[in-house]
């Protein structure tokens, strides 16, 4: 059965990337790359992902089957406009996808079809309507939600994705763009609840998937008293 996932690198303190760059500048040398980079290393240094890229070299460790279990799971993708239009000179013309790519967008673009098996589709009736088209084709494989971390969240909030997975970076990076934000729309006694499925750990990151259980109104248990949770009545 083919599910939604995303998966994210982020900080302990819960950032995938440092303070937003809007400027004209070079991306490169902002601080929003700095932290990008260092939550991301992982990725850089795995050899499943240098081998997707054409680069030579990389590690051959956990974190490669990490990354290599990643790739081969997804048969489509759902992506951001600002992460698409900021990959597409460095991915060039084979991409890493190798796979049909959905792009969420408010500004009509033509298809783009790349070398192995990329296409960009861009998708302007909004994320459930990329989503929808990304399953039509997925087969038996599932439809990962590539990022950035607003279109994850907006995935989220539509209650769309089935799985989560989270590589947790041992750095504490104190500000930037958080994963899970307050425009996930949560009611103020209210939470999304998730089970975890599998804790991997290594040095370098920790992987933690986890199977999304839905929106839920926050419980107060008894605190000893032996009654059973209480709802909290807003």
């Amino acid at each position: 059965m083919t599910k939604v996932t995303a998966q994210m690198s982020v900080s302990v303190d819960g950032f995938y990337a440092g303070p937003r760059f809007d400027g004209d500048g070079d991306w490169m040398a902002s601080a929003e790359s700095a932290a990008f980079f260092r939550v991301t290393r992982w990725v850089t240094e795995g050899m499943a992902w240098r081998e997707r890229q054409g680069f030579a070299g990389g590690e051959q460790d956990t974190n490669s089957e990490v990354i290599a279990e990643t790739f081969a799971a997804a048969g489509a993708y759902v992506m951001g406009r600002r992460m698409a239009d900021g990959g597409e000179v460095p991915w060039g013309e084979e991409p890493p996808f190798r796979a049909p790519v959905f792009v969420v967008t408010h500004r009509p673009r033509a298809r783009l079809e790349r070398k192995g098996g990329t296409s960009f589709t861009y998708v302007t009736d909004g994320v459930a309507a990329a989503v929808e088209q990304a399953r039509a084709v997925a087969g038996d494989r599932n439809v990962a939600v590539a990022g950035g971390g607003s279109l994850v969240r907006q995935v989220l909030a539509a209650g769309l994705l089935d799985e989560l997975e989270l590589h947790v970076v041992p750095v504490v990076l104190g500000s930037g763009l958080r994963l899970l934000d307050a425009d996930l729309g949560l009611g103020e006694k209210e939470g999304i609840e998730l089970t975890p499925t599998r804790v991997i750990s290594t040095p370098e990151v920790t992987h933690i998937r986890y199977a999304l259980r839905g929106r839920a109104p926050l419980l107060l248990d008894d605190r000893g008293s032996g009654g059973g949770a209480t709802t909290i009545v807003s």
